[in-house]
């Protein structure tokens, strides 16, 4: 297949022509699709009908430890619930505080009183002339949404396959004490589906930041998410490693049951050292006196245990897996080797990334919706909308059905190849 940048002019607009025809047709069919968020079908979340009916107004209410779950109290979480996302996070449930439905909220509230309060003692971040915090890129766009919310100054960092580039993350992070944190998602990354070496967990844990208050926002969110039974990533434990680095108050590992359960109604997490279990504590007395534990209680006796949370990701996996192999297999066939696009494939997570010609997302996307193909916003996986090359697109296949998502696959080739050749015509005389 001949790459469009060989291609004469006149082959080009041979080919516009083609395009520019197909894409009315496109248009003409009136389609509504929508790709631009990673969330759960219908079918994922008929999964998890069994956790209304788990309990009901017959069931013993009270956790293991005689407490009962429909009054106030056990700030901490019940102690199976801990144990339920202490295997999900593989931490001892002694590190773990269970929280309510959300684990970005949780990221929230932590940036919120590190601005407030401080961090173990530290100067609150209001108080300072200057916050910062380092961003892998591309990455999550609620994640720089939380930050940039608080003022906080972001600095990209490039994203490689075995995660952030950690020469330029170990050299910000020991020179600028104004530098308070790093966002990760570091296993099945979104967007590329990336999961952090082995090598690039261990230079994390052994990083000699300049701002004692410096934390790594490990946000584990696909953490049992896999596509495939056989060929799975691993990632190493963030806790163990800083704890045998001599660096157990480095991070804060996040998760959730969002998209295991419902996204609405699932039970979040943090794990994290004791002396920064214990600073948590001191400010969620003051903010609640205690989550939902009757969620909590819920979660428990419909998964019981890792086991029944793997089991149950497998029957999310049978959904996703053929949506990600009919995109996969549609950029595979339409775009490989025109040398007009690059995308990651995955073997877990929610998205696929793609990479445009520089200067194209934007057309892309754009094109895409005029056709009825709502996509993630171009420069989302960028720190304040603004990707510097324009060309990173975020592909979302998990909500639509397949007929749709098969749909809106060919909508989205046709884009490129269209934006790509009035890209190439632009640069040719």
């Amino acid at each position: 297949m001949k790459k469009y940048s060989d291609m004469s002019k006149e082959e080009l607009l041979t080919l516009k022509a083609q395009l520019d025809k197909e894409y009315a047709d496109i248009k003409a069919k009136g389609l509504a699709l929508d790709m631009s968020r990673g969330k759960p079908s219908a079918d994922q979340l008929d999964l998890s009908m069994g956790l209304i009916n788990v309990l009901s107004s017959d069931s013993d209410l009270k956790c293991e430890t005689g407490v009962d779950c429909r009054n106030y109290g056990v700030i901490d979480g019940i102690p199976e619930a801990k144990r339920l996302l202490g295997e999900m996070s593989e931490v001892d449930p002694d590190h773990i505080i269970i929280y309510g439905n959300s684990s970005l909220n949780v990221m929230f509230d932590s940036i919120a009183r590190s601005m407030t309060q401080g961090v173990m003692g530290n100067t609150p971040w209001c108080k300072l002339d200057k916050v910062k915090f380092l961003c892998p890129v591309p990455g999550y766009d609620r994640h720089f949404k939380i930050t940039e919310f608080f003022g906080i100054e972001m600095i990209n960092v490039p994203m490689t396959p075995q995660g952030p580039d950690m020469d330029m993350v170990e050299k910000l992070v020991s020179e600028d004490a104004s530098i308070k944190g790093i966002w990760c998602v570091p296993k099945y990354s979104n967007p590329q589906g990336y999961t952090y070496s082995a090598e690039t967990v261990e230079r994390f844990a052994h990083l000699k930041p300049a701002a004692p208050d410096f934390r790594i926002y490990w946000d584990n969110a696909y953490s049992i998410h896999h596509l495939y039974d056989d060929n799975q990533d691993f990632l190493v434990e963030i806790l163990e490693a800083c704890a045998k680095a001599g660096n157990p108050d480095l991070v804060y590992k996040f998760t959730s049951t969002s998209k295991v359960s419902f996204p609405g109604s699932g039970i979040a997490a943090v794990a994290a050292s004791k002396a920064n279990l214990e600073d948590f504590r001191s400010y969620m007395q003051i903010q609640t006196i205690g989550h939902d534990k009757l969620n909590q209680l819920r979660h428990v006796k419909f998964f019981k245990n890792i086991d029944g949370l793997r089991e149950h990701m497998r029957k999310h996996a049978a959904i996703l897996r053929p949506k990600f192999e009919m995109v996969l297999n549609t950029l595979d066939r339409e775009l490989g080797g025109l040398g007009i696009g690059e995308w990651t494939k995955p073997h877990g997570g929610y998205f696929i990334s793609f990479d445009s010609m520089e200067g194209c997302a934007k057309a892309i996307v754009a094109k895409a919706k005029e056709a009825g193909v709502v996509l993630t916003g171009a420069g989302a996986t960028y720190p304040y909308g603004k990707d510097p090359k324009d060309s990173n697109i975020r592909i979302a296949p998990s909500f639509p059905t397949p007929e749709d998502l098969g749909k809106a696959a060919e909508v989205f080739v046709l884009c490129v190849k269209l934006t790509s050749v009035e890209k190439l015509l632009a640069t040719v005389r």
